[in-house]
Order: C-alpha cells, then structure tokens, then sequence
C-alpha cells in the first residue's frame, strides 16, 4: 500500500496540481493585500473617504460605530463591505486565470501547428510515387 502510494504521489500531474495549489494561495494573498491596501483606499477616497472594510449592516438595532465593535459586541452584521472586496479579489484572480490559460492555449496551437518536414528518404520515395502515378 505504502509504494502505490508513493508511485500515485510521485506521478507528474499530482506534483504540479501541488504546486499550482501553493502558488495560487500565495498568488491569493497578494491580490487580496492588492485590493486591501493599495486599490480600495484610493477608491474610498474617491467616492467621499469611505472605508469599504468597516461597510456593514447592523441587524440587532443597537448602534454600533464601527464593525469592529460591532463584532466585539457579538451583534450580527452584513458585511457588505468586505464582501465588496473579496468581489475584487475574485475578478482579479480570475481575469489573472484567464491570461494564463489564453497564454497557454497559444502555445499549444503553435506546437500543433508546426508538422514534421519529411526525410530526404520520403521526399524522394513521395517524388517517385508522383512520378509513376503520371505515367499510369
């Protein structure tokens, strides 16, 4: 059991899905960090100094300053504001998804595209097959 497991981990396609997973959370990270911290305060400050983090609906009626103290409090909010830039963070990921794989995609259509040239050997044999079918 133990070598079948080691032959299953071993094989190609299970090591890149591993290293596909580590840099997309990586890569997950920094383009949160990106909307976080370097996207959405100037957006913020745009639309009137809004904090888009601290954005949220207070559902128990009791007034709240900020979300922190709101969760502090154990009160239930809407969030809609962190699920705003979680939203960013997803269409980022997924436009950064998109080129990779378009990027990918091309390169393998060159490799398709570019065929094998024929030996001389087949060549010449091609040549003579040619020959004899206008002779017939």
């Amino acid at each position: 059991m133990l070598d079948g497991f080691k032959k299953f981990i071993m094989r190609g396609n299970v090591v890149d899905l591993a290293v596909g997973i580590i840099i997309g959370a990586a890569f997950g990270k920094i383009v949160s960090s990106l909307v976080t911290d370097i996207l959405m305060p100037p957006i913020g400050m745009l639309m009137g100094n809004v904090d888009f983090s601290g954005l949220f609906i207070n559902l128990s009626g009791t007034h709240y300053p900020t979300l922190v103290a709101a969760k502090k409090a154990g009160a239930p909010t809407l969030n809609y504001g962190l699920f705003i830039n979680s939203v960013i963070d997803f269409l980022i990921v997924a436009a950064a998804v998109y080129i990779v794989v378009i990027a990918i995609n091309k390169l393998h259509k060159k490799e398709e595209a570019a065929p094998e040239k024929p030996s001389n050997e087949e060549q010449l044999l091609t040549d003579i097959r040619d020959l004899l079918k206008e002779r017939c």
